[in-house]
């Protein structure tokens, strides 16, 4: 690891109006067409679909204990469905699992909450993140063009269906024609 963290020390945990500040530093550290505070602050205050979520790290000192945020998740669930929206890890964390904690436990809450399946656009250019998902079991459905701007380029629309918790024995399913999904076992 390059910062030498274990991710054992990382805590995923909600986010509060008084993370704002470091939330939007991370927001804009992380995008060419960043979204803004205030942007960010409707989804964490006003939005009754939004659900955030932070990875903090806490470093003790002799002097102090500090918490740092690592990154964060921005979802929404809406009736039946998981919709992430943003997802964000400072770039000297990544690699090291903090996405997929965060992406894994919103996957969890949205179960929690009787969601059936996840749905995401993520920019065509983004390879992290396609491998990312695609590795917790999101499948490309669609593309929408010129969806991003600076610079402009497509979205790949990916998608869980069924919606399980990534990690666990259920996302090694094979997918067969028609998009029914079944596990390996039952082949």
């Amino acid at each position: 690891m390059s910062s030498g963290r274990a991710l054992s020390e990382v805590r995923i945990l909600p986010a509060t109006a008084e993370l704002l500040s470091e939330i939007h530093a991370v927001e804009e550290s992380c995008f060419s067409s960043p979204w803004t505070r205030k942007m960010l602050e409707a989804e964490l205050t006003g939005n009754p679909f939004a659900h955030f979520l932070v990875a903090m790290s806490h470093e003790r000192s002799t002097v102090r204990a500090e918490s740092t945020i690592l990154g964060y998740h921005c979802f929404w669930i809406v009736f039946e469905e998981l919709r992430l929206m943003n997802l964000a890890v400072r770039t000297s964390m990544r690699r090291q699992g903090i996405g997929r904690a965060l992406v894994t436990e919103a996957c969890r809450l949205g179960m929690e909450q009787s969601a059936t399946r996840a749905v995401l656009e993520v920019r065509a250019s983004n390879e992290p993140a396609r491998f990312l998902y695609t590795h917790m079991g999101f499948i490309q459905v669609g593309r929408r063009p010129h969806y991003y701007t600076n610079p402009s380029e497509d979205a790949l629309l990916m998608e869980l269906n069924p919606l399980v918790c990534p990690g666990t024995r259920q996302t090694e399913r094979v997918r067969r024609s028609g998009g029914e999904s079944i596990l390996p076992d039952s082949l």
